[in-house]
């Protein structure tokens, strides 16, 4: 997946401790916590938080120059009494406003394995400090924590899948040899990979505000960090004043095969309004027609070619089959506005836009993504209950008459299955896989473009929110308050004035005119 979402190229408790976190997550938040056995063994240390420098981060972030920033301090598998300690990196960046609110925001990142400094910009451009601290946190495993769960050697992986298939035998197999050395590495370090997942994450949160001494904050996550977002009300929901959540990812949905509703979902979107455009429906008649013509072709007879990548360099060994087409689609590579044009040039014999695209994996920022936390989580909360059939059965469903090599894989997730027996961590889906029943007051921010976190999952989650304001924001993908002003002018309300936000600016809203070029 692109950095900011819920995705990974590839992509949690342990046995003993599943048995805890199931009893946890099938119980009330209100009900009390059963007092636990004693083992004669220390339990461990307390978290807290312990000041230091900000990181230093791959690009400069302006914003940390005026933040206070050092560690959280957390078990790392909070079921064990001897568990080691990890350090979390925090970021509290002051308000703009001379006279701030009281309550923070804490943001939760998309991923899962994203860097979260790396969004501190959009969070700034999109006016999440204008009146508030903004809390920020790497999620356990991220870069900048210690432990650091990246793969350098799926990241190199990735530099070279640009010139295979993307469904492709021996891709697989280099894959699958980069998770094998990644995991091995990781497990080496010491690290406890059935702890990565969204229960400890959560904790890691409730225990942030704690260890802040904070009252009371808002919440905003978007794509895995709604996911976590919605696990953070359910199990910790003392404190949270209000709660936000953008290109939602439902906990109680989200499995592999999921990703292909979706996709065909933001599909549909992008390609009904070019039908009501009117240049667009004229130039562009038959958008799901051409789109399946090009899959098929693709799949049959992929185009091998020498393409220089988008931010300059050397051209690179570019292969563009039928999976790799949908995924560029999924990434929003080309944008959706551009999207009709770049299917019928590709039609016509003119791959540029979708090569271009493809060939920019040749780039990778090797050591920034966190790997191994993707693929604990894929691996204990989506994959299980389901197999590679019912992927391709949501995708048969999804996209009738596709290839079936393409509708083999969950979008942006190849190979996960081979890779999940490879990373071998515990079921944790009957803990995670719980819908969040809450009356805090909630907004639901959702784009009819997203073609990651399909635009209707919202309807789910907002029936169990009892006080919550859902809103769609018509041509926008995924990420919705970084791309809309307006989207953004309605979460600054929210936060001010939870129980009645004002949501006038979606009503005129219409998606931008698509490209439209010669014929």
């Amino acid at each position: 997946m692109p950095q900011h979402s819920i995705h990974a190229v590839t992509a949690s408790a342990a046995a003993a401790a599943l048995v805890c976190l199931a009893a946890v997550g099938t119980t009330p938040s209100s009900a009390a916590p059963a007092p636990a056995r004693s083992t004669g063994r220390p339990s461990p240390a307390a978290p807290r938080f312990v000041p230091g420098a900000c990181p230093k981060t791959p690009e400069p972030v302006e914003a940390l120059s005026d933040a206070k920033c050092g560690f959280l301090e957390v078990p790392e598998n909070r079921s064990h009494p001897d568990s080691r300690t990890i350090k979390l990196a925090v970021a509290r960046i002051p308000a703009a406003s001379d006279k701030p609110a009281a309550e923070p925001v804490v943001f939760m990142a998309g991923g899962p394995g994203a860097d979260t400094f790396d969004d501190i910009p959009f969070l700034i451009d999109s006016g999440l400090n204008k009146d508030r601290e903004l809390i920020v946190m790497a999620q356990r495993g991220n870069l900048h924590d210690q432990p650091n769960l990246a793969c350098p050697e799926v990241d190199r992986f990735n530099e070279k899948a640009v010139g295979l298939g993307y469904d492709a035998p021996q891709a697989q197999q280099i894959m699958l040899k980069a998770v094998t050395d990644c995991r091995a590495r990781l497990v080496a370090d010491g690290v406890d990979l059935s702890a990565y997942n969204s229960t400890e994450n959560a904790a890691d949160f409730a225990d942030l505000r704690k260890a802040l001494d904070i009252p009371q904050w808002n919440v905003y996550g978007y794509s895995y960090g709604s996911n976590l977002a919605l696990t953070y009300l359910r199990l910790h929901p003392e404190g949270i004043r209000s709660f936000a959540i953008d290109s939602v990812a439902p906990p109680q949905d989200l499995t592999l095969p999921w990703g292909w509703a979706g996709a065909a979902e933001g599909i549909h979107n992008i390609f009904e309004a070019c039908a009501a455009q009117p240049a667009c429906k004229d130039r562009y008649p038959d958008l799901p027609r051409l789109l399946t013509e090009q899959v098929r072709k693709l799949e049959a007879h992929p185009l091998t070619l020498n393409v220089m990548p988008p931010d300059g360099g050397k051209p690179v060994k570019t292969v563009l089959d039928g999976g790799a087409l949908l995924n560029l689609i999924v990434a929003f590579t080309p944008r959706p506005k551009d999207m009709p044009a770049a299917l019928d040039e590709l039609s016509k014999g003119n791959p540029k836009r979708f090569a271009q695209a493809r060939a920019a994996g040749s780039v990778q920022k090797v050591g920034e993504f966190a790997h191994g936390l993707t693929n604990s989580i894929a691996c204990g909360e989506w994959a299980p209950g389901h197999s590679e059939s019912d992927v391709l059965k949501a995708g048969r469903k999804a996209f009738p008459g596709w290839p079936d090599t393409v509708l083999a894989q969950a979008p942006q997730l190849p190979f996960q299955y081979p890779m999940c027996g490879i990373w071998n961590v515990p079921d944790h889906a009957a803990v995670q896989r719980v819908p969040t029943v809450s009356s805090v007051p909630a907004l639901v921010v959702s784009g009819t473009f997203d073609v990651k976190t399909g635009a209707s999952l919202a309807r789910g989650v907002t029936r169990n929110l009892s006080r919550s304001t859902a809103i769609q924001v018509p041509g926008i993908g995924h990420w919705v308050v970084a791309q809309s002003p307006c989207a953004q002018s309605v979460l600054a309300s929210f936060f001010a004035n939870p129980t009645a936000p004002d949501t006038r600016c979606v009503d005129d809203l219409q998606p931008q005119p698509f490209t439209i070029i010669p014929k």
